[in-house]
């Protein structure tokens, strides 16, 4: 890659590299990060010309140590009267994000809104930044290899900006690891970036992150993602035929949502994926047969969750993609599969977990009824149905909307614990929108922790009421729900 000095009024930016398989666009963006000034404001001038976005660079035949100069204005900072009001875009940019109550959009570096709306819905989980804070290298094993921890760093830095920006963040760094981790999302036609699939690109970025935190030194943070996102199934695997029956565990980072036409809901999608047929060698038949995989929920994000306050996720994806075999081309399922803000999984666990979800299923309907002023049942405890008074509005309200984040009353035991329900509070939605499978566009709609929900479409953060994102059920050409993530409603026990 040669490396040029850019003049942009008084200074000079020496040793800026540039990558000549990406277009140049990708290039103003990197001086976008350096000068502040937005790419469709530059103006570069190169061999008496202006360098164009989607120009070829073994055709302008820039050379090492090259000097460019550039035109164009950032963008401006109001500066603060010496007395008077203050005005947000007065403020740090770390209290304009405070302010303005989301972060930054992220800059499209060409066909990446797949990787932008995937960042933007995983950037909602505190609990993943956290983790992100206090990973270092120090001690890794010979078992990470190099572009997974590069990958990892680029994925903490790139939140933190998030984090300390209004302004768009051009994610350079981090799209030049995934391609190197990740060679597939590289691949270009006619010299354009390819669009590539959003679920994808979440799987991949999950299963380095795992392997990332898992080889840490820190306890607390080894189970990371998987007390954050791991689900583990148990399956009865059956064949009529024979009557062999066995049972298998595995561990999944998300649920799938099969459609069909008997399919309206979730719900029933879900059903529909935790069953499936396979064909494998039968022992006692000595030939291939058919086995009916049966699969229910065994044990949600686990054990770290009862060891410290998290809140777990729980990852639906709607298979909505499949490989169309009479036109050899992948194909996109359009119908309208309708997905709730709350979702209960309770049924579609084994009988050993609904046992242990009884206890704080009561004790959370129970918190519920009292906040409404309804009776409460203390039978548990020994005492005759209560007539609970009604809370005052300042008791009863947590700031966020979420009933399951309150904390244990004062005078409480400190040592109850958090413990799961088996219900989930919708927090964010990837969509996809257009109808063919390899391209279109991705969207990230991420709920804020002040009850708000906010669709960041690349660069643009656009506020949105809650009865919007219910109509991201598809069905049409409108943005449809791809991946759905919850999060899990809690109480004390």
């Amino acid at each position: 890659m040669p490396t040029v000095s850019v003049k942009w009024q008084k200074k000079v930016f020496p040793a800026v590299e540039i990558d000549t398989s990406q277009p140049p666009f990708v290039f103003k963006c990197q001086l976008y990060d350096l000068t502040g000034v937005p790419p469709e404001r530059q103006k570069i001038m190169i061999k008496g010309g202006l360098l164009k976005d989607d120009a070829d660079w073994s055709t302008i035949g820039v050379k090492e140590g090259q000097r460019l100069m550039m035109m164009g204005t950032a963008d401006e900072i109001v500066k603060a009267p010496e007395k008077g009001p203050v005005f947000m875009e007065d403020l740090p940019e770390e209290e304009q994000v405070v302010a303005v109550g989301h972060t930054a959009g992220l800059c499209n570096l060409g066909n990446t809104c797949y990787m932008n709306s995937t960042i933007q819905c995983l950037h909602s989980v505190p609990e993943l930044k956290s983790a992100l804070q206090t990973y270092t290298y120090a001690g890794r094993t010979n078992e990470l290899d190099q572009t997974s921890h590069q990958l990892t760093v680029a994925t903490r830095d790139l939140f933190g900006e998030l984090d300390r920006n209004v302004n768009p963040v051009a994610p350079m760094q981090f799209w030049m690891v995934l391609r190197r981790k990740y060679p597939q999302f590289g691949q270009q036609h006619n010299g354009t970036f390819m669009q590539q699939d959003a679920e994808e690109c979440w799987t991949q970025l999950l299963y380095t992150l795992s392997q990332s935190l898992r080889s840490s030194e820190s306890s607390e943070i080894s189970e990371t993602m998987k007390g954050l996102f791991g689900i583990e199934l148990v399956s009865r695997i059956h064949c009529a035929e024979s009557g062999e029956e066995n049972t298998e565990t595995e561990s999944v980072y998300s649920l799938k949502c099969h459609i069909s036409q008997e399919v309206n809901h979730l719900h029933e999608g879900l059903k529909h994926g935790l069953k499936s047929e396979l064909e494998k060698v039968s022992p006692s038949l000595g030939r291939s047969a058919v086995y009916l995989k049966e699969s229910r929920i065994n044990s949600l994000p686990r054990q770290v969750f009862y060891l410290s306050p998290l809140l777990l996720y729980l990852t639906v994806q709607f298979v909505r993609f499949f490989w169309k075999r009479e036109s050899n081309q992948k194909a996109k399922i359009l119908r309208k599969v309708n997905f709730p803000l709350e979702l209960d999984i309770y049924d579609l666990c084994s009988d050993e977990l609904r046992g242990r979800l009884q206890a704080p299923r009561q004790i959370l309907r129970d918190e519920e009824n009292a906040k409404l002023g309804l009776k409460v049942n203390n039978k548990n405890n020994g005492s005759k149905d209560t007539d609970i008074e009604k809370p005052k509005p300042e008791e009863s309200s947590t700031g966020t909307g979420d009933p399951s984040t309150t904390p244990p009353q004062e005078g409480a035991s400190s040592e109850k614990q958090m413990q799961l329900t088996g219900i989930y509070d919708l927090v964010a939605v990837l969509t996809h929108k257009g109808r063919s499978a390899d391209s279109g566009h991705y969207v990230a709609w991420v709920k804020q922790e002040n009850g708000k929900w906010i669709e960041y479409d690349d660069e643009h953060p656009i506020p949105q009421r809650e009865e919007e994102i219910t109509k991201l059920s598809g069905g049409g050409d409108w943005h449809m729900a791809y991946i759905c993530m919850y999060k899990a409603r809690a109480a004390y026990i």
